[in-house]
């Protein structure tokens, strides 16, 4: 439909990125479409590479109101271009200027191209404001910084510097090598040099050139990073001073007052979005720590049995929560499996879970069966009342008989995949939740459990996702398991994990317990 439209048509994202052009708009440009998709037109065509012309683009999209330019296709072809806004990007209609050449009102400026005029700053800088409001880690704030802040004032590197243990630190840079950021990283804050300085005063510090710098600060001091002009911004949240951005040009750059005054209010905000990320980092290290030192290590090797299992935090909040799962081995010949879910994905469903898995392991190993196992930690669950509740499955295999005894509270079902390839639902009768009634009995079943077949315990952020019915994601997932069964087990793990992540966003952890008998079960 479009290509039969006799004006040319193209799309840029919200980055300025073009993500489509037609057949006719590509021929009035005179490029070919495949170098031109996934590229700014004003980074690859020499013709639209002023800065007059980029900024057209960026009115459009801070007004969303509709703009158009004229620009000049060598070697003698007008352009007419018309920007409607939207957004998320901009459509744009390309077609030749229906004046005569010499009344066509020519864009030009007399800024230089490596230096962006002020409509260009202040869009990035408005959108640096918008996205540090979604940054989460401090590596996030340092993308978004970089990808902000250099473009804007026309930038080559750029160094976040935090203050940590008496010394100055590099979080992040973009346009160093790795080499050339040591000299910044582990500084004294005692340390005479111009990053330092900044950080300590508050105070921004700009250099235009290596001389203007020399005059300030020695040799021995002043940065010797292949830079020829920089700026020092201090990043200062909540009255005291956190670090330093340096932002450094590779030819001498002059600083207008606006510059300045722009990447000095830009301190703050970096700042404050610093200070949140790095506060979500260490939250994020401790409860990733909490949760390894809850989970088994490694799983044990047994004779005539083989295990995989996987852990997978959900896509929202910390890497932590309260699904749990083990491998216990009571006897010579009979092991027990326990894979449950406390209520919620936080520190306290982790702390629980700990108290769950440590009570259930302890049921175990005194000789108790699958059923008075989930009572006696029903009734501990019941007796902390910790507000929560939790379900899980039970196993105890009996290597040798080749059967498998569940016990199940409030848990989906387990699948079991034959050594022919079928899998089965095992709809076996259950209890109610663990900590709902203290006086709550749990059934036992019992199956055959042959050699070669694959029996899956899962938690239920496997097979829950929004908006999808929970049978039709059951079966689904056995297709899976019928499918990859034959692999090793390891592999069959990876593969039903991949399959839940089919789905972008989960909204709950997912533990998975994979049990496999052998054939042999050794002397």
């Amino acid at each position: 439909m479009v290509a039969r439209l006799p004006e040319g048509v193209c799309a840029l994202d919200d980055h300025g990125r073009l993500t489509f052009i037609s057949p006719r708009g590509a021929a009035l440009i005179g490029e070919s479409p495949r170098r031109l998709i996934g590229a700014q037109p004003w980074r690859v065509l020499p013709w639209l590479n002023d800065p007059v012309y980029e900024d057209r683009y960026r009115a459009a999209m801070i007004s969303q109101q509709p703009t158009s330019f004229v620009a000049l296709c060598p070697p003698d072809r007008w352009l007419t271009f018309d920007l409607y806004p939207a957004v998320s990007g901009i459509t744009v209609r390309v077609t030749p200027a229906l004046v005569e050449p010499e009344n066509v009102p020519v864009l030009t400026s007399a800024v230089d191209s490596a230096v962006p005029t002020r409509v260009g700053a202040i869009y990035h800088v408005l959108h640096l404001a918008s996205a540090l409001t979604e940054a989460a880690g401090v590596q996030d704030v340092v993308g978004l910084v970089a990808d902000q802040i250099m473009p804007a004032f026309g930038g080559q590197a750029l160094a976040l510097l935090v203050a940590e243990d008496g010394r100055l630190r590099v979080a992040g840079h973009r346009g160093y090598p790795p080499n050339i950021t040591e000299q910044y990283d582990r500084l004294p804050l005692t340390s005479p040099t111009p990053s330092v300085r900044t950080m300590v005063t508050g105070v921004p510090s700009f250099f235009e050139s290596h001389e203007e710098l020399d005059q300030i600060y020695p040799m021995a001091v002043a940065p010797d990073d292949g830079m020829a002009a920089w700026a020092f911004i201090p990043l200062i949240a909540s009255g005291r001073p956190i670090g330093t951005c340096v932002l450094a040009f590779s030819r001498p750059h002059r600083f207008t007052v606006e510059e300045r005054a722009l990447l000095t209010s830009l301190g703050g905000l970096i700042a404050q979005a610093l200070e949140r990320a790095r506060l979500y980092d260490a939250k994020l290290e401790l409860a990733q720590c909490l949760q390894e030192s809850l989970l088994p290590h490694a799983l044990p090797l047994l004779p005539g049995l083989t295990a995989a299992a996987r852990y997978l935090p959900s896509t929202e909040g910390m890497d932590i929560g309260g699904d749990f799962y083990d491998v216990i081995r009571l006897t010579d010949d009979t092991v027990a499996a326990i894979i449950g879910d406390v209520q919620g994905h936080n520190v306290t469903a982790a702390a629980l879970m700990g108290q769950l898995r440590t009570a259930v392991r302890a049921y175990a190993t005194t000789g108790a069966g699958p059923g008075e196992v989930l009572a006696r930690t029903n009734r501990l669950l019941a007796d902390l009342d910790p507000g929560l509740f939790a379900t899980c499955v039970y196993v105890q295999l009996d290597l040798r008989r080749r059967t498998a005894c569940l016990a199940r509270a409030g848990h989906p079902y387990p699948l079991l995949r034959h050594p022919d390839g079928g899998v089965r639902v095992l709809d076996v009768p259950g209890g109610l939740l663990l900590g709902l009634d203290p006086e709550a009995g749990y059934p036992c079943t019992e199956i055959p459990l042959p050699a070669g077949a694959v029996l899956a315990l899962y938690t239920d952020g496997l097979i829950e996702t929004p908006g999808t019915d929970l049978d039709d994601a059951l079966a689904e997932l056995g297709i899976e398991l019928a499918r990859v069964g034959d692999q090793h087990l390891d592999g069959v793990a990876d593969a039903m994990i991949r399959h839940a992540q089919q789905t972008s966003r989960r909204g709950d952890d997912i533990a998975l317990l994979l049990l496999r008998l052998t054939a042999e079960l050794g002397p």
